[in-house]
């Protein structure tokens, strides 16, 4: 890739739901266009939560280079401000090697903030007001945290899943100590990128199938096994252990339910995270290039992009 000025130089974002297909689409295009892989998962960061992340394999790993992959433990989550400032920081070393960035994932959260310049609010973490709000929500139940977002911030409740309480509290907290809506003080500075969106969606009923399969597949490939390892040294409470996938398989490994159940929940909340997703990337955003997989392939998405390349 030839030296360019810092507003010339691209930016390829790929985005879309759980299961619809980014990571193999990434990997194909990375491979023809010389590209390395930023990881725009807010779960693949935690080492050791391998399977119920989906998380690239060695093998894939081993085919393009991943960034922001295996970057802390479960107990230690990244702000998302962090997040942003080692995506940028992979963004600049990709470029520097005369490669090409594609910044992949269905964290709306972690994509925006970097496509967007989101400037972070300035509301240092209070571990005591977190510890509040933690006990509140056991004592209460994560939706009644969530139903005060609404009402203070409702524009910020639109966009936060519910059953992200960390993500919640974390609105929440910002919003007790500055006095201000955790949205309102969402200030944008965009990178100095040529931004490239490739948006990839599949029919609603194959998604679905997709999903199904997919978790089967994970419980064939050890979930079980991986969270009855974390859970030997982490809490089950963990804003980690509660996550989509290890929460399920916990109750299962508790006693709770079944493993057939387990499986159900996991499907089911998955589905519905898909139309959380679907909140944070619009069909109707004009900004975004959409390539529905049932209908279009790679080969279709790399003929456009080259296009879209100098």
């Amino acid at each position: 890739m030839a030296e360019r000025s810092s507003s010339e130089r691209p930016l390829v974002v790929i985005v879309g739901p759980t299961a619809v297909g980014k990571s193999e689409v990434a990997l194909e295009l990375a491979e023809r266009f010389d590209g390395e892989i930023v990881s725009a998962d807010s779960r693949q960061i935690y080492r050791g939560m391998d399977i119920g992340t989906a998380k690239p394999t060695p093998e894939e790993r081993a085919r393009v280079p991943h960034h922001l992959i295996d970057v802390t433990d479960p107990d230690r989550p990244l702000t998302l401000a962090e997040y942003q400032r080692m995506a940028y920081a992979a963004i600049e070393e990709i470029h520097r090697r005369g490669r090409l960035p594609f910044l992949v994932g269905g964290t709306g959260l972690y994509i925006w903030a970097v496509v967007e310049g989101w400037q972070i609010p300035p509301a240092p973490p209070d571990p005591e007001l977190r510890r509040m709000l933690e006990e509140r929500a056991r004592r209460e139940g994560p939706q009644a945290l969530y139903e005060e977002l609404q009402r203070l911030d409702p524009e910020a409740a639109a966009f936060i899943d519910p059953r992200n309480i960390r993500r919640v509290i974390r609105a929440l907290e910002v919003c007790y100590q500055t006095g201000k809506p955790f949205s309102a003080q969402r200030r944008k500075n965009p990178p100095p990128y040529r931004t490239i969106l490739i948006g990839l969606t599949r029919p609603r009923a194959e998604l679905y199938r997709r999903i199904d399969e997919r978790v089967e597949r994970m419980i064939a490939q050890g979930l079980v096994e991986e969270v009855r390892r974390l859970s030997e040294r982490y809490p089950w409470d963990l804003p980690a252990m509660t996550g989509l996938g290890y929460r399920q398989i916990g109750a299962y490994l508790r006693g709770e339910i079944s493993l057939e159940e387990a499986i159900r929940q996991i499907q089911s909340a998955t589905r519905d995270f898909v139309h959380h997703q679907y909140n944070w990337f619009r069909l109707n955003d004009p900004r975004i290039r959409w390539f529905d997989l049932s209908q279009e392939d790679v080969e279709a998405i790399a003929a456009w992009l080259r296009e879209q390349l100098p």
